[in-house]
């Protein structure tokens, strides 16, 4: 299990938890071609998000996985933020 989240990883969930997201939207912000900015693929393929139903990337929803929940909870405890019930 991945202990900690690095910077851009940590932006990307907290960005998640903020609001509801589409896939569309999220790929429109955070996908990228570039191998040392690979935010998104680093995130599904640790498995700290999760991709929800929907037809079409306008209605899919990508949220926090438990664990990406968990992580980012506890990268804010580590910060001495109180953590955020997400």
């Amino acid at each position: 299990m991945q202990e900690s989240l690095n910077r851009l990883t940590r932006e990307f969930l907290t960005w998640l938890s903020e609001r509801p997201r589409t896939y569309a939207e999220t790929m429109e912000a955070w996908q990228t071609n570039c191998p040392r900015h690979s935010t998104w693929e680093d995130a599904c393929s640790s498995g700290l998000v999760r991709i929800e139903g929907g037809e079409t990337t306008g209605e899919a929803r990508v949220a926090l996985s438990e664990l990406g929940e968990t992580l980012l909870n506890r990268s804010r405890h580590v910060d001495g933020a109180i953590p955020r019930v997400l």
